[in-house]
């Protein structure tokens, strides 16, 4: 249907900012748009993930090559994916025609060898498995077990698999060659399979706080394949290293934060001497939220391709020694994995375009193998992110965000009238804003709101120093840049002051209350499965997570009056804006309880909100049903508290304590 009040010819019709119909619609974003991930190459052949929306949210491993094109390689019912940590990554290998999957809903572990239907190498209930890893000769398959079966906290062991026959009963659960740390990740086998590198780290440190990085020579076993002996430790000076790859039989690299930033290091071994490779100012790696990331790829000539971020921005490098070059290559999301012939494949996520799976060659064009989604957008309807910096109110440092100003070829907003502003809290909270295309931000753009993103401290892709400014003050220094941002943005005639609203899921939701709580700036926030308890988080969230706060906030239960004072549940009767709350009922890693207890007390204190719950949903949304409704339930209440209509809404959201 025509909307009769859209420009017909080359100006724009005027219409009030937040009320443009948008191209940006739920069913883009939710029906046709697939989840791209987990990008491999092995020979001719590239492989990765696809989640569906359309399948309930079905993951399916793809291959492609020159010869025969796309097909599906996982039939269903299989779906891919881990919950080890929760949070999965690293579900599948694929390398010398075998493939290696976890299976989402049991954990079950399978093989695909060619010519062969899939075959369960464990399906021992309790057990999730991850980061995989085969032999060089393909005989045993390496992964990161997380043991559930007895009560408490799980163990995660490294193991091994037979890979070339069924697996012995008593083998189900894999042979265990590393236990006794808390967590361990990353097993790598050397070229020739004389050598096992490995990360591990034990509580009260994340990945991104402090990690060893481990050696042992792999010696064989008669009756279980391989055994692990004269184990040796190459870093432990409490750095966080990480993503260890093997550049030769001899030459072990991984990231480390040392000397402030991720950069690479150069083991020799067995010897374990160690030199920097091209020091910078600026992060190769990312931190461990997930199994399987990959920031640099070693290549055959010795040198390495490396993704940089540096300011929040991301650079494709590539490492002759100490040199840096800048290469053209897209706008990966990790590090392009490189095939037979020299070429490369990576998941794309570019600033003006859905992300696309492609390939190619440094320095030269590139072609889609497969992309999310047809947007269908004309250049106009897309927002460019605009790197701005801000005071900060100690007067000693500068903020960081991106801005998008409001989009849409067809409108623009009265010339007496500045657009509303949606704030993003990013989740983690040691995570990070990005500038790379996301509905998440043209779905508000398009319609005539302009958003902020903001990497406040504590965010990655700015070194460790600034990552460890969020250190005891997780809930203050994250609300005072939210805030700051807002007032430059403000200041510099961008937005209406009157009308900005501030979003946030997992960590980000408890930025957003906190705001509501200690701002006025604020006409309304969302809660996407947001923390309001850090008391019960603390002794509720799941292992990888446990300590996490200890850091962010203060040991537990030391420090339980900074626990409860830093709680937006303890600080429900300083809200006074309407908040939406949105929670899935099979959420672990922040209990669903969590936004009920805050809605509850907003109800006490006769403040207007919403909470809503979904069934079968988890941290984070995949349902197609879910992702829609969420996203029409956001806008329609962002549109009441502003004073508008939202057009094309199937569902009004329904406000208590009005």
């Amino acid at each position: 249907m025509t909307d009769p009040t859209a420009g017909t010819g080359p100006e724009p019709a005027i219409r009030p900012y937040g009320t443009w119909p948008s191209p940006v619609t739920a069913a883009l974003v939710a029906g046709k748009t697939m989840g791209l991930g987990s990008v491999q190459a092995y020979g001719e052949a590239v492989y990765w993930l696809e989640t569906r929306p359309a399948e309930a949210g079905r993951t399916v491993l793809v291959r492609w090559t020159a010869a025969d094109g796309i097909h599906d390689v996982t039939p269903a019912p299989f779906d891919i994916g881990t919950r080890a940590h929760e949070y999965g990554g690293g579900a599948y290998v694929a390398a010398g025609g075998r493939i290696a999957f976890s299976h989402r809903p049991d954990g079950s572990l399978w093989i695909i060898t060619p010519g062969a239907t899939p075959r369960a190498l464990s399906d021992v209930a309790g057990l999730r498995f991850a980061d995989f890893a085969f032999s060089p000769d393909g005989s045993t398959l390496f992964c990161v077990r997380e043991d559930h079966r007895a009560p408490g906290e799980p163990v995660s062991t490294l193991v091994a698999f037979a890979a070339d026959s069924d697996t012995d009963p008593a083998e189900q659960a894999g042979h265990v060659l590393v236990s006794g740390p808390d967590f361990v990740s990353s097993p790598r086998p050397s070229p020739d399979g004389t050598w096992l590198a490995w990360i591990e780290w034990d509580h009260p440190a994340m990945p991104w706080d402090a990690t060893r990085l481990r050696l042992a020579r792999l010696a064989p076993d008669g009756t279980r394949g391989v055994a692990l002996a004269d184990i040796r430790t190459l870093a432990d000076d409490g750095a966080s290293v990480i993503e260890p790859a093997w550049a030769g039989p001899a030459t072990l690299l991984a990231a480390s934060d040392r000397d402030g930033w991720w950069n690479l290091t150069r083991w020799t071994v067995p010897d374990g001497t160690a030199v920097a490779i091209a020091p910078m100012e600026a992060e190769i790696g990312l931190p461990h939220w997930v199994f399987g990331l990959r920031s640099y790829q070693p290549l055959p000539d010795g040198t390495i391709l490396a993704i940089a971020i540096e300011h929040g921005q991301a650079r494709t490098l590539h490492l002759t020694g100490s040199v840096a070059r800048p290469v053209a290559l897209g706008h990966p999301a990790q590090c392009p994995a490189m095939l037979a012939d020299g070429s490369f494949a990576w998941l794309d996520t570019p600033p003006d375009g859905a992300p696309a799976v492609r390939h190619g060659r440094m320095d030269a064009p590139s072609r889609v193998l497969r992309a999310a989604t047809t947007l269908g957008l004309a250049p106009g309807d897309i927002a460019h992110a605009e790197t701005i910096r801000f005071s900060l109110p100690d007067g000693q440092h500068t903020g960081h965000a991106f801005f998008y100003p409001p989009a849409n070829s067809r409108f623009r907003g009265p010339a007496d009238e500045k657009p509303p502003l949606i704030v993003m809290a990013h989740g983690g909270p040691t995570g990070r804003a990005s500038s790379a295309f996301a509905f998440k931000v043209q779905w508000w753009t398009s319609r005539g709101f302009a958003v902020v993103d903001v990497n406040y401290r504590g965010s990655t892709g700015f070194g460790r120093a600034y990552r460890r400014q969020l250190e005891g003050h997780w809930g203050v220094a994250d609300v005072e840049d939210c805030v700051a941002a807002c007032r430059h943005l403000i200041a510099t005639g961008r937005v209406d002051p009157n009308r900005i609203a501030i979003r946030g899921s997992s960590a980000g939701g408890l930025t957003v209350l906190l705001a509501l709580a200690g701002s006025d700036l604020f006409a309304a926030g969302a809660s996407l499965y947001g923390v309001t308890d850090l008391r019960a988080l603390a002794q509720e969230t799941h292992k990888f997570e446990s300590r996490y706060l200890d850091s962010l906030v203060g040991p537990w239960p030391e420090a339980e009056a900074t626990y409860l004072a830093r709680s937006p549940l303890t600080q429900a009767d300083a809200i006074r804006t309407p908040v939406l709350f949105l929670h899935g009922l099979a959420d672990t890693v922040v209990p669903p309880a969590q936004a009920q207890a805050m809605a509850d007390a907003l109800a006490a204190s006769n403040v207007p909100y919403a909470h809503y719950t979904f069934e079968g949903e988890a941290h984070g949304f995949r349902r197609e049903e879910t992702v829609r409704r969420a996203l029409e339930l956001e806008l329609d209440f962002y549109g009441r508290i502003f004073g508008f209509t939202v057009p094309d809404v199937t569902e009004r959201v329904v406000l208590s304590g009005v």
